[in-house]
């Protein structure tokens, strides 16, 4: 779908040509495009201000249609995500148009530290991702996706930046992966069906792939993964990916909440909270794409995805609040609250991977708390971690992917809520205070010293709003983070 072309305005017929333009800087040396982008300054409502927009057509001396300018605003507050919205927005728009074809003009000048590389992968993520639909459900499907979006840069660059291309539809295909999973509705996404769809995927890309079903979770003792898993009528299970490298020295673990429907069990949710229960899984998505792109991509160190899968319901058979169950690693937990089900789950797989596989690294990713998004809304996942170095790692790729983190405090003596008279440790804390980190602490306790990082993605992962380059629903939050993450540590020493 994204192509890097060089191509003579002057020679090249073409529909539609959309021109990012700075406000106090020229960033183009064609002679071509400089013409007609003075022929737009020059009218009195476009000054390349951000998010200014202007369509010339048949302007003389190019060969295209139409020109969309779109003003970038200036120089040095243009960053990565002013070129991805950029995209995403020009993309959208043109959906509406159904335009034969579309380009965009790559600036050819560095932009405010950043090379011409990393501006095409910008506006390439954006254009990418913006033309994402997701009409699965909808009998009128009167939008269409862009078949093919041309990104023309100067012939003497085109050459070295063709790779760039693969490497985006990658991520950016892993992204919309788990926008679609996010957005299937739970009863099309029981966890028996989301586990199929997942090894199916999985397998197609040649990954290692392996699912504990319920028989054998008894078997091997995950007991508070089934705990969460008793009230419904569907059936659990772990699912494992591996991307192996011969020879490297490095492996990574990922785990992923994978709560496919959260009704909160007998600690029933309100109506208005649960709507939107089928995103509960988000972190399993994101994990499960991950690993598929990763699949593609081949990143020289090895990559474990470790994918919890439940549905959280109230039954005759369902977990009490009071009831005390004893985990994978043998820790007995008191449940205080059935509807704080996602740290459970996760730290039965987490335990699992670490004895199995003894990673140098272990995330975990999950829809874990509203208390993390009365903290940081709905736009920033927090971190949490012991470890400085994998902190400062994954603050930074979200800085360049956009999927922003921040950094949470640990503080030990926030272990005191979490202590139960009758077993090893309560699921919840004792004050209501507090509990994005109370919920981190309760997961540290299940690292074994592994350096780890807890991503509490309630806030990002999904939208009720569309935006620049994403619809309304899932986000696929997680995906592109991970990925840019994975590349940092195996760059580290």
């Amino acid at each position: 779908m994204l192509t890097v072309k060089s191509s003579d305005l002057k020679k090249t017929k073409i529909d539609t040509l959309a021109v990012p333009v700075c406000e106090d800087k020229n960033i183009y040396d064609d002679v071509s495009l400089k013409a007609v982008i003075k022929k737009a300054l020059g009218l009195k409502e476009f000054n390349g201000k951000k998010d200014e927009t202007v369509t010339l057509y048949d302007l003389p001396g190019i060969k295209t249609r139409r020109v969309i300018f779109w003003g970038l605003g200036k120089l040095e507050k243009i960053d990565r995500e002013t070129l991805r919205t950029m995209a995403g927005k020009t993309v959208k728009s043109c959906i509406q148009k159904e335009p034969a074809d579309l380009w965009f003009a790559v600036p050819e000048a560095k932009i405010n530290g950043l090379e011409t590389s990393a501006v095409l992968k910008a506006m390439q993520e954006g254009a990418y991702l913006g033309n994402h639909l997701f009409d699965k459900y909808k009998g009128d499907k009167k939008k269409k996706a862009l078949k093919k979006i041309n990104f023309r840069v100067a012939a003497s660059a085109a050459k070295k930046l063709r790779p760039i291309s693969d490497r985006v539809a990658a991520v950016c295909e892993g992204t919309t992966l788990a926008r679609e999973w996010i957005n299937i509705p739970s009863n099309d996404k029981t966890p028996e069906k989301f586990t199929r769809s997942i090894v199916k995927r999985a397998k197609k890309q040649g990954l290692k792939v392996r699912v504990l079903n319920e028989t054998l979770l008894k078997q091997k003792k995950f007991g508070a993964l089934l705990a969460v898993a008793a009230g419904s009528q569907s059936k659990p299970s772990l699912v494992t990916l591996e991307h192996r490298v011969p020879g490297a020295n490095k492996t990574i673990a990922l785990v992923g909440k994978g709560v496919t429907f959260d009704s909160g069990g007998l600690n029933i949710k309100t109506g208005n909270s649960m709507a939107a229960m089928k995103s509960d899984m988000s972190g399993a998505a994101a994990v499960a794409a991950t690993l598929i792109t990763a699949a593609k991509i081949k990143p020289k160190l090895n990559i474990i995805g470790i994918i919890p899968i439940v549905e959280n319901m109230p039954s005759g058979k369902a977990t009490r609040p009071g009831d005390i169950i004893r985990s994978f690693a043998g820790k007995t937990i008191e449940i205080g609250n059935t509807d704080a089900e996602g740290r459970l789950i996760l730290i039965d797989a987490m335990s699992y991977v670490v004895k199995k596989y003894k990673p140098h690294f272990l995330i975990d990713m999950a829809t874990l708390t509203g208390a993390c998004v009365v903290a940081l809304g709905e736009k920033i996942a927090g971190v949490f971690s012991h470890d400085e170095d994998l902190a400062a790692s994954i603050i930074a790729a979200g800085k360049r992917t956009h999927e922003r983190c921040w950094r949470m405090p640990l503080p030990e003596d926030y272990k005191e809520l979490l202590k139960s008279d009758f077993a090893d440790t309560s699921n919840i804390g004792s004050t209501r205070w507090g509990g994005a980190i109370v919920a981190a602490l309760f997961l540290s306790e299940f690292t074994a010293d592994t350096p780890w990082a807890h991503i509490d993605i309630a806030g990002p992962a999904y939208s009720t709003k569309e935006n620049a380059y994403c619809g309304a629903g899932g986000t696929g939050f997680g995906v592109r983070l991970l990925t840019e993450l994975w590349e940092r540590l195996a760059a580290a020493p």
